[in-house]
């Protein structure tokens, strides 16, 4: 037995090395009456699911539901967004004031952008929900957003530069790991997307490895071929070749696409998962 931030948690079945891992679960949403039954029974060895059953704070899933699931032998990693907020999550009502919150995300109407960078943003949400993860007995952290930096509107930050976005950005993930890491060692990180940030200081010494989302099938059945996938598959690649994990998401339905994007998975080394955009399902892994 161990204990986190106070709290004594039972010992799981081991999972396999993390670099082993080829395939993972990602699910945020949909949980059956709440519960992790089917996340539980997945054969996956690694699984994703939100830090919150409902995205409430009230609806954090609890250390008890968490040491079920790795009991099945997984690791299990707590999303949460550090450089956006949703309008249904508990902290946005209280955000909404403040200065933080930015612009609209156009993919996601429900989404805004933040000012990542100021303490408030720190203190009153990114920490917490860190420490809530190592309260609960996560594996690590899945770390959505850090494309922010890309997508906030510079008219609505005077004086700031997509470099200078990007640095904090990089910033703020090495903050997430030290944080983390002082709490409990071997914790993992694993920010998705923007895998460019890899040029900043100290950003690949703070990560285990990458989510990618769409590197070959786009939500949803669509070939991606514009060159930022090129691109995007490229700086994943380089940081696999620096040990670090990549978990690959793409979205597709058709039998053909799934075992396409499977194919290309087994071809570069990356543990894959092909799933539907609402990720409210466990997708089989590929065969």
């Amino acid at each position: 037995m161990r204990s986190v931030l106070g709290l004594t948690l039972l010992s799981a079945c081991a999972p396999p090395p993390l670099a082993e891992t080829t395939t993972f679960t990602y699910v945020l949403q949909g949980y059956p009456g709440g519960r992790l039954d089917a996340v539980e029974r997945a054969p996956h060895p690694l699984a994703i699911i939100d830090l919150s059953r409902d995205g409430t704070t009230a609806g954090y899933f609890t250390a008890g539901e968490i040491a079920r699931v790795r009991a099945r032998g997984k690791r299990v990693l707590a999303y949460f967004e550090i450089g956006s907020i949703e309008t249904f999550r508990t902290e946005y009502r209280a955000l909404r004031g403040g200065g933080l919150v930015l612009n609209r995300w156009p993919d996601w109407p429900d989404e805004r952008f933040v000012r990542y960078w100021e303490p408030a943003w720190w203190d009153r949400v990114v920490r917490p929900r860190i420490d809530q993860a190592l309260r609960a007995g996560f594996d690590g952290v899945y770390l959505d957003t850090p494309l922010a930096y890309e997508e906030i509107d510079l008219a609505r930050v005077p004086g700031e530069t997509r470099a200078g976005l990007a640095r904090k950005m990089a910033g703020l993930i090495v903050r997430v790991s030290e944080h983390a890491r002082r709490a409990r060692p071997g914790f993992l990180i694993v920010p998705q997307n923007s895998p460019e940030l890899r040029h900043q200081p100290g950003y690949v010494q703070a990560i285990d490895g990458i989510g990618m989302e769409e590197l070959f099938y786009r939500a949803t059945d669509e070939p991606c071929d514009e060159s930022w996938c090129r691109e995007n598959l490229k700086d994943a690649l380089a940081l696999r070749e620096l040990g670090k994990i990549v978990l690959a998401t793409d979205y597709a339905r058709r039998p053909a696409n799934v075992a396409a994007a499977c194919a290309r998975h087994r071809r570069y080394g990356l543990a894959g998962n092909v799933t539907v955009v609402d990720l409210d399902r466990v997708s089989p892994p590929c065969e």
